[in-house]
């Protein structure tokens, strides 16, 4: 039969396409044309004040502030790809280049945050702008965060904003920054002011907000500031952005905030008052019940973790007895004892993946007398099933982290006949924390040892090859690159290396679990570790781990020694070379070996990239050129110390020197004349 004689082409299918659609209407309604006009189209002949259109919008519902054209795209793509690449002959000619993008976006910065291109160039000028400039862009989104902080695009420019100027408010509080007066409230219009009004504009829409995706994270952001936490540290970074947030970094590798990572910023009083007012407007439209429902919410949860983490911190043990504070709300049965409605809603999200994160705060930051009761309530009589549970078993190790001594030595003792099913479960963040905790609390770990050993098998050589996941057969005809990716999949090896590693900074069996299985390996097999990605952490540490190791490092650095032309050029065994230095303290005979053998492959290690960082820690110029200062350093001495000798030396002298002399003193050493007596004489008068 012959095919029906059609057009082609994408015009002449959408022809169709719509003759269909008018011929069977469907039952949904369809947009018209005017919507899609009013979604993606700005009527040239309609104006209105943009203000007033953004004041009366509604919580969903974003304004509209335009797009680019295809030559502002187009210049915006280009600066953003040259400020990614940063080849600028000096900072004055990368200033001159921001100042002429930001006259070129000027008018146009709501439109380049809210683009799916150019939103990245924001983020970058953001990072690399000077502090008139970041107030100044700071006005511009002034009065829009509210709408900003709900766009997908937006959002990372409002949280890049907000941690860039930061700083700027301790700055303004010494009086190294000057600001200029408004025109309308004749006030200095400072950055602190602007941090007030943000806050402000999210005061009334925080129910919504909590839940909303992209909004959310630009409420944790807005939280960490006004509170003067650390702005880049681990546990804050975990709760302001998802895993899958695409970092803009600088091409330079300058840190952006420096001197702020793990340092707590000193805030005015007003930022205090905002941030009482934020979290509790957070918490004052909601019950408990609501609040409990949002612990499981994987949007609102981070941000309860925040408050309630913030609330212990400003309040301490009397949040507890707040009424209206988020413990209270979630925990109002105080204390939670067994039969409540605490108990078991603090029972129900242990075992949640998402509310699990917010019990983890509970057990970390509640006071004293509320975590004896949950932990005799819901931990001490479900240790084993917790331990074993993989969601659970994270608030455990909080939870064991705060025990006392006999405590943790009933837990130990409790947990110990389940060691080998968490290691067949690869449970091992628990393990790690009893290893740790009877350190601190100097709890006998020896029942952890045996258990350790019966686990993993009686062969030194084999139970850490199992300990570590060493599989030659399989990393044989792998790449390099491969490897890698296989080593960052797998998340196991990593929690063994920590487990490992622990082992080692415990002096007594569990170190000897560790350093006998090192030693009892054969040189490919220690060849395999040390290129390991995971494993060559645990080579490492046993060769600087504190203690009297001194016997050890004089059985395993020979060994050492004679693979170092196989790491030196390894990226990762290279560490390991690097280790020996270390490794050798005391042993001065064996760190002047090592020199002697990386001088005779001199060319190889130049034309490699971990071999120059080696050759460059090892201070091979020196030891070329000034053989006697680099033998001072590696025998431990530091250039201008003396010896013993020369010390006792400098001693002697200096007694000397400030001895009174006897001729000062008056007293003259003079000459005793005795008479001369005839002997005859003198034993005659003996006799007589």
């Amino acid at each position: 039969m012959p095919k029906e004689h059609r057009k082609r082409g994408r015009r002449e299918e959408q022809k169709r396409k719509r003759e269909q659609e008018a011929d069977y209407p469907m039952s949904k309604r369809q947009r018209s044309d005017e919507d899609q006009k009013g979604e993606n189209f700005v009527d040239d002949d309609f104006s209105y004040d943009a203000a007033e259109h953004i004041a009366i919008a509604g919580p969903g519902d974003i304004p509209f502030y335009g797009l680019l054209d295809d030559e502002e795209q187009e210049y915006f793509k280009r600066a953003d790809t040259m400020l990614e690449l940063d080849q600028f002959s000096d900072a004055e000619q990368r200033d001159l280049f921001l100042a002429n993008i930001y006259q070129e976006a000027s008018g146009k910065e709501l439109k380049i945050a809210n683009s799916q291109s150019c939103s990245r160039l924001m983020e970058r000028l953001i990072l690399l702008s000077t502090p008139e400039q970041l107030k100044a862009l700071f006005e511009k989104f002034s009065g829009h965060f509210l709408n900003l902080a709900q766009h997908r695009f937006a959002s990372h420019c409002c949280e890049t904003l907000f941690l860039q100027a930061a700083p700027i408010v301790g700055e303004e509080s010494l009086g190294s920054g000057k600001a200029k007066p408004d025109s309308e409230t004749k006030e200095p219009n400072t950055v602190e002011r602007m941090f007030l009004d943000a806050s402000k504009e999210f005061e009334t829409h925080l129910g919504y907000l909590m839940t909303d995706t992209f909004a959310s994270h630009t409420i944790r952001v807005l939280l960490v500031v006004l509170s003067g936490r650390p702005l880049v540290d681990a546990q804050t970074t975990s709760l302001l952005q998802s895993k899958k947030k695409e970092n803009i970094k600088l091409a330079s590798g300058e840190n952006p905030l420096p001197g702020l990572d793990t340092v707590e910023r000193i805030v005015p009083n007003s930022f205090d008052v905002a941030l009482d007012r934020i979290m509790k407007g957070i918490v004052a439209g909601m019950d408990t019940t609501s609040l409990r429902a949002l612990a499981s919410h994987p949007i609102a949860n981070p941000l309860l973790q925040l408050v309630l983490d913030l609330e212990f911190r400003q309040s301490g043990k009397s949040n507890a007895k707040d009424t209206t504070s988020l413990f209270r709300k979630m925990l109002p049965d105080n204390p939670p004892e067994e039969g409540t409605e605490s108990a078991s809603f603090f029972s129900g999200i242990l075992y949640d993946p998402i509310g699990s994160r917010l019990s983890e705060v509970l057990v970390t930051n509640s006071p004293g007398k509320t975590f004896k009761v949950l932990y005799q309530t819901l931990f001490r009589k479900r240790l084993p099933s917790l331990a074993k549970n993989e969601t659970a078993s994270y608030v455990l190790v909080k939870a064991l982290e705060r025990l006392n001594r006999e405590d943790l030595r009933e837990a130990v003792t409790e947990l110990c006949p389940q060691i080998q099913l968490l290691v067949d479960r690869s449970r091992t963040s628990v393990i790690k924390c009893l290893v740790g905790r009877c350190q601190v609390r100097g709890v006998d770990s020896h029942p952890l040892a045996v258990a350790l050993e019966e686990a993993y098998g009686q062969n030194p050589q084999g139970k850490l090859k199992r300990m570590l996941r060493l599989d030659p057969v399989e990393s044989e005809n792998l790449s390099d690159e491969r490897r890698k990716q296989i080593d960052h999949q797998d998340a196991t090896k990593a929690h063994v290396s920590l487990l490992a590693q622990s082992m080692l900074e415990v002096p007594g069996p569990l170190r000897e679990l560790i350093t006998e299985g090192i030693l009892a390996m054969e040189n490919p097999d220690l060849l395999l570790m040390a290129k390991d990605r995971s494993a060559t952490h645990v080579l490492q540490k046993s060769l600087t781990c504190t203690g009297d190791t001194a016997k050890y490092r004089r059985m395993i650095m020979p060994r050492l020694i004679t693979l170092t032309l196989d790491l030196v050029t390894d990226p990762v065994g290279s560490h390991v070379v690097d280790a020996y230095w270390q490794g050798s303290k005391g042993l001065s005979f064996l760190r002047e070996k090592v020199p002697e053998r990386l001088l005779q492959h001199e060319a190889s290690l130049r034309d490699s990239v971990p071999g120059r960082a080696v050759w460059r820690n090892w201070k091979m110029d020196m030891y070329k050129t000034r053989l006697t200062d680099w033998m001072r350093e590696a025998k431990g001495r530091i250039e201008g110390t003396k010896t013993g000798i020369e010390l006792a030396r400098e001693r002697y002298a200096t007694r000397k020197q400030h001895q009174p002399s006897r001729e000062k003193q008056g007293v003259r050493r003079q000459k005793t004349n005795f008479p001369r007596t005839d002997a005859n004489a003198i034993v005659a008068a003996s006799q007589g």
